[in-house]
């Protein structure tokens, strides 16, 4: 295996990885930042307020993307499975 290609494997799953994180790290982020304003507006400090609705759009965004999420995953190891002959070499 070349170093070339294993240069473009590392930054495929990186790439996969980044990609397949994006949009719940963005849903989480959206969430803390209503919910801390929310915090700030009614002087409620409860760790419970601020973790269960993020939790919750977490688990929310995790359902919703579950199909597409999939699909990138499985896009990226048939690529790699598929070009095991090559790499093999």
């Amino acid at each position: 295996m070349t170093p070339e290609a294993v240069i473009h494997i590392i930054s495929q799953a990186f790439w996969t990885t980044v990609v397949l994180s994006a949009p719940l790290l963005l849903i989480g982020f959206a969430v803390g930042i209503v919910v801390n304003i929310i915090q700030i507006a009614t002087s409620m400090q409860d760790a419970a307020f601020s973790t269960i609705p993020r939790l919750g759009a977490f688990l929310f965004g995790f359902l919703l993307l579950m199909p597409w999420m999939l699909k990138q995953i499985s896009a990226y190891s048939i690529s790699i499975f598929g070009d095991l002959s090559r790499y093999a070499r």
